[in-house]
């Protein structure tokens, strides 16, 4: 609803939404800073990963306030102060507009839910099973409000399977699904299925291959060298069971290792798919290589 840029904007959350549009104004000629609960931004997203954009944030000149708890917004003079505390200070910020980006809750109040028999929770929205059916079970729910994945992309793969299952007794689940996702900063980082701290949650035995751009030579040519590819298979074999990428076109590029996944298509494969030169998706093929290597030199090793 702005109709006016603001010369100072606090962003409060370092999430996918405030990191994307702290970026974009500051690219507009705002001064931004940005306020974060954790320690580094995009905190849920791989730490290397999140690291090339906290860096190329503070080289663009968003001031960064980590580790802090905003307490409190008052008015005075016709300036907004934004008060706030972390370990190292306690201090109160002028700004011209705030944007409060902590997350999302569920718009499902008034809908008379409780009256068919659809169970809700207040932060997660309406309670879905893997197939997408509530509590009621000739009622299905899709979309930001039913799921944990709250993209656009989520939601149109969601409501397939709600046609699906409620229409013609279809037994799809949305936990079969390979589910890509992307932060639009620059650089993007764009990520599919598991990821390494996830693996180690649950017990998996992985590898990881990172290849980096300064590797790569298109990515030398455009000036880009900082970000990576970086896959995970299950231990042993070249199943992939996800991957991390950062660059100016990481979400194009994770479409292919989407696809890959969804197609049990491993690294073995992938090294045998020949990538146009010069691109950044050579990384990719040059990620299945490291695998092929680390396969041979262990049956050398071995022999």
């Amino acid at each position: 609803n702005l109709t006016e840029q603001p010369k100072r904007l606090a962003v409060i959350g370092g999430g996918p939404i405030g990191c994307e549009l702290a970026q974009a104004f500051r690219r507009l000629g705002s001064e931004v800073t940005l306020f974060h609960n954790a320690g580094h931004l995009l905190n849920r997203e791989d730490a290397d990963a999140a690291e090339i954009v906290q860096n190329t944030f503070l080289r663009e000149g968003i001031k960064l306030v980590l580790n802090n708890q905003v307490t409190k917004v008052t008015y005075a003079n016709g300036e907004k102060l934004l008060h706030y505390e972390c370990p190292e200070e306690r201090d109160a910020i002028a700004v011209d507009e705030i944007l409060v980006a902590t997350g999302r809750l569920p718009n499902i109040e008034n809908l008379g839910l409780d009256q068919v028999g659809v169970k809700t929770d207040p932060r997660r929205g309406i309670l879905v099973n893997e197939y997408m059916q509530t509590s009621n079970p000739r009622i299905y729910a899709a979309g930001d409000v039913a799921m944990e994945y709250k993209f656009t992309h989520a939601a149109a793969a969601a409501a397939k399977i709600v046609i699906q299952n409620a229409l013609f007794y279809g037994r799809k689940k949305i936990t079969d699904l390979k589910m890509p996702w992307c932060t639009y900063t620059d650089p993007e980082i764009a990520h599919v299925g598991l990821y390494e701290h996830a693996a180690g949650a649950k017990g998996i035995e992985i590898d990881t291959y990172t290849v980096h751009f300064d590797e790569n030579d298109r990515a030398m040519t455009d000036g880009e060298e900082e970000g990576f590819v970086k896959v995970h298979t299950k231990k042993g074999t070249d199943k992939i069971l996800g991957a991390t990428i950062v660059a100016r076109q990481a979400g194009d590029m994770i479409n292919e290792i989407t696809l890959a996944m969804v197609a049990g298509v491993g690294l073995r494969t992938l090294a045998k798919v020949i990538h146009a030169y010069p691109t950044k998706t050579e990384a990719i093929r040059l990620a299945a290589m490291a695998y092929n290597r680390r396969r041979l030199s262990g049956r050398l090793l071995a022999g």
